[in-house]
């Protein structure tokens, strides 16, 4: 039996012994359906069930394993062992009682780390299982043949990380890279352009406050119904600025060009305070 070091033993008796050995060749992930830790996991094999499973994982990122990973256990149906003495790995994985919720940061780290034990402890392929007996890695719903009437666990937003980090974070870290980040992170271009952006917003808006402060060009501080048209100005200065932004195809050209029009703005900014006016005009007549 293998036990993996990065879990917390909780051994069940008498399945730990009594089940037949197996050749681990895949890990299949799932979701239990209840916002459980790894020890509470435990406690439902051990009382009140013969079902179980190699490892369970909790929302904070607590792992435990309940079985050796060359014995057999129960939550992957007909990959559980085959006539040819090969078997998967199961993880069962905290979640909401639907299903539905996303793997926490912890969580994903921990399925990672696991997988890249079991890639160097039992020569698990770097790969998503093609078929239901094909060596790898992969989720309950995946096929047919790992649960008994079909299911859709894990849920599609554990799916989705399944196949966006969860994988291939495994296959980097295996080959000792950093694990990718998520995809939808800027580059570091992207993020500079957006700073850049930030910047330039915020030295229009210092200016407009300054000039804002002014009526009409005099000394004198301004009335309410000035700080109206000054503040819709503003606001319509920059909802236009920020509908035309486009991150991730900004030049340095498009970024001057946005400077400029951010400076200049009456026409529109103009016909909104009149509106705006209009109206409070009347509500204050009532």
């Amino acid at each position: 039996m293998a036990w993996y070091s990065g879990a917390e033993k909780m051994e069940l008796q008498p399945e730990s012994d009594s089940q037949p050995a197996i050749r681990p060749t895949q890990l299949i992930v799932h979701s239990i359906i209840a916002p459980w830790t790894a020890r509470r996991m435990y406690e439902y094999w051990r009382d009140s069930t013969n079902l179980d499973s190699h490892f369970g994982l909790g929302y904070d990122g607590d792992l435990g394993q309940y079985i050796g990973t060359e014995t057999r256990a129960d939550a992957n149906y007909l990959a559980n062992r085959r006539p040819d003495g090969t078997g998967a790995i199961s993880i069962e994985t905290a979640s909401n009682l639907q299903g539905t919720d996303p793997w926490t940061e912890p969580q994903i780290e921990e399925l990672i780390a696991l997988g890249v034990w079991l890639h160097k402890t039992h020569d698990l392929p770097l790969r998503i299982c093609r078929t239901a007996d094909d060596p790898g890695y992969g989720y309950h719903r995946l096929h047919a043949e790992w649960a008994v009437s079909g299911t859709a666990c894990p849920g599609d937003a554990r799916v989705k990380q399944f196949k966006e980090r969860v994988f291939p974070g495994i296959v980097a870290r295996a080959n000792g890279q950093t694990t990718p980040p998520p995809e939808d992170d800027v580059t570091p271009e992207q993020d500079k352009r957006l700073k850049t952006i930030e910047q330039e917003l915020k030295a229009v808006k210092a200016g407009q406050e300054a000039a804002a402060w002014r009526y009409k060009g005099s000394a004198e501080p301004r009335d309410a119904y000035d700080y109206l048209r000054t503040t819709a100005r503003q606001v319509a200065a920059l909802a236009k600025a920020v509908d035309a932004l486009e991150p991730v195809d900004l030049t340095d050209a498009q970024l001057a060009a946005l400077a400029s029009k951010l400076a200049a703005h009456p026409t529109l900014a103009e016909q909104i305070a009149e509106k705006v006016a209009a109206k409070l005009a009347v509500r204050l007549a009532d």
